[in-house]
């Protein structure tokens, strides 16, 4: 299974804001930070800005931030809702199938158990959970962002 870089770029934008949340950051900041396009990221941010995750600040200062406390946000969910579908193959997907062993095959079966599991995993995680954790006292650390590294 592959998420598509819709969601790779939300999952991405949220952990930005995450590591910056003493201050508004804008797209510009996030795409030069990934080097992806700012226009794709001008359409996640407002997916995330219409579920609410992400507040948007407009104006000469402005800039995003996030909406919700990272422990908040469930990466199962979010990949639920940046993701168009979750067929793994052309049986899952009713209207295109063709495969003539569908009726008996069960695979599609293995491959829908798999589908499950995998965002069962992700239904435990929070963006919190994501984010890097001080040994000693086991909470949230900031982390600095400098293009190509993690400090």
């Amino acid at each position: 299974m592959r998420l598509t870089s819709f969601t790779d770029y939300s999952l991405r934008t949220l952990l930005y804001l995450c590591a910056h949340r003493d201050q508004l950051v804008t797209i510009q900041d996030i795409a030069d930070m990934h080097s992806i396009s700012k226009n794709h990221l001008m359409k996640v941010v407002y997916q995330l800005g219409q579920s609410g995750l992400v507040e948007t600040v407009r104006g000469r200062n402005g800039g995003l931030r996030l909406a919700k406390d990272p422990k908040d946000i469930n990466i199962g969910a979010l990949v639920r809702m940046t993701e168009t579908d979750f067929f793994m193959a052309e049986c899952f997907d009713r209207e295109h199938d063709t495969c003539p062993l569908t009726p008996n095959c069960a695979l599609k079966h293995t491959l829908n158990d798999a589908t499950r599991a995998f965002l069962a995993v992700l239904d435990q995680q929070t963006l919190q959970d994501m984010l890097p954790q001080q040994a000693e006292a086991g909470a949230a650390k900031p982390v600095r962002i400098v293009r190509g590294a993690a400090a």
